[in-house]
């Protein structure tokens, strides 16, 4: 019996996990890199290790360490050498393409049901084995309890906080809905993003914005001083219901598209557009009013609808006009969500049909813890603190 009989690496794999969480998913990568490189040399030399047949091209010669850069730290590998053949490992040649196949297949196993068959050709292409479904259950069990405690984890103060949705589809009473992902991103104090929190639901229905929001109070989140998000009317009034009295930011982004749907005209959309991106680029807030007054007068005739949808609605785009210039690019949108939606939708795509909302909240968070560490290591999306004075500056 061979070593790779006695041990399959993904055991090893799947204990790092239970024993380490993500923090061991590096190391997981590493346990999987070397394998296959391993099993691909006996591939090529047409024996297993201490094997004699008659078919052999070449011999095994040891193993050359090498340090791999990737996106989970620096991977420790040994790589094979031979001796009467030429060999390199095409996982090394695949580089950072064959390090994101293998976290995909690792979040992959989160997704019961669906992608089991998809994991297997994942790992027998780049590892050499399989992976059997009885594996897959017991990864997703592993796992479930890090994830769980990483949507619980307690939080902490967040001046700004941006709120969005996407839609996945799900298997739900013997038919195939639109499940809304509601996601939280907060701006720390430090300047960095976090991803706060994840929830899956069968709709954007206020119950469910309001529990969302609910959730993040209750683990600790304090010192909201803006929110920042479409107008979608359930998260509007749970917005209402769990921050009341907190300033918040229409998405000027959405407020745009919004704009286009009363405008009467093709050959008018560029004019409006324009129109609305002088405001949102005005100097201050009173420039940005005076120049949706005369929007408002100058659509009146022409467009009365959307003359009407501008004075009631473009003034809830204001509002970061509150906050020092610097900042205003950053949050007077939600389109750092949008990008985050992109991510995961790269992700799930894969699946396409989850079959239930807790297989499709397992993949989903996996992404997003992967994302919420890089943005930690990252640098700064916004400098909320004054620059340190210069010495001459202390001294007057």
């Amino acid at each position: 019996m061979t070593r790779h009989d006695e041990c399959n690496p993904f055991d090893e794999v799947l204990q790092l996990l239970a024993d380490h969480g993500f923090d061991g998913l590096a190391q997981g990568i590493e346990i999987l890199m070397n394998e296959a490189m391993k099993l691909e040399r006996s591939e090529v030399l047409q024996a297993a290790p201490y094997q004699r047949c008659e078919g052999r091209r070449g011999y095994a010669n040891g193993f050359k360490p090498k340090t791999v850069a990737s996106r989970l730290g620096k991977l420790q590998l040994a790589v094979p050498q031979t001796r009467g053949v030429e060999f390199y490992p095409s996982a090394l040649e695949r580089g950072e393409r064959s390090e994101r196949a293998l976290k995909l297949a690792m979040a992959e196993m989160y997704v019961q049901g669906v992608s089991t068959r998809k994991v297997q050709e994942v790992t027998r292409e780049l590892c050499g084995f399989d992976v059997s479904s009885s594996q897959v259950s017991r990864a997703t069990q592993l796992l479930d309890d890090e994830l769980d405690k990483w949507r619980h984890r307690s939080l902490g103060r967040v001046p700004y906080l941006l709120l969005d949705a996407r839609y996945e589809k799900v298997r739900h009473g013997g038919s195939v809905v639109d499940c809304a992902v509601l996601l939280a991103v907060g701006v720390l104090p430090s300047g960095k993003r976090s991803i706060l929190g994840v929830s899956v639901s069968l709709s954007e229905a206020e119950v469910h914005w309001r529990e969302f929001l609910s959730s993040l109070i209750e683990r600790g989140m304090h010192g909201v001083e803006l929110i920042v998000s479409d107008a979608h009317e359930g998260l509007k009034q749970a917005r209402k219901a769990c921050f009341s009295g907190v300033p918040w930011q229409r998405c000027q982004f959405h407020l745009q598209q919004n704009a286009a749907q009363y405008v009467p005209k093709m050959d008018m959309r560029s004019e409006v557009a324009g129109d609305l991106r002088a405001m949102f680029n005005a100097a201050d807030r009173s420039e940005a009013e005076r120049l949706l007054n005369m929007a408002v007068d100058k659509y009146r005739s022409t467009a009365p609808k959307l003359s009407q949808w501008m004075e009631e609605n473009v003034a809830e785009g204001l509002t970061v006009f509150a906050l020092p210039a610097a900042l205003r690019r950053r949050l007077r949108t939600s389109n750092m969500l949008e990008r985050l939606s992109q991510e995961i939708k790269r992700r799930t795509r894969v699946a396409a049909l989850f079959p239930n909302e807790a297989s499709l909240l397992r993949l989903v968070s996996a992404v997003l813890i992967e994302t919420s560490e890089e943005w930690e290591t990252g640098k700064r999306y916004l400098t909320l603190e004054p620059d340190e004075p210069r010495p001459e500056q202390r001294r007057g």
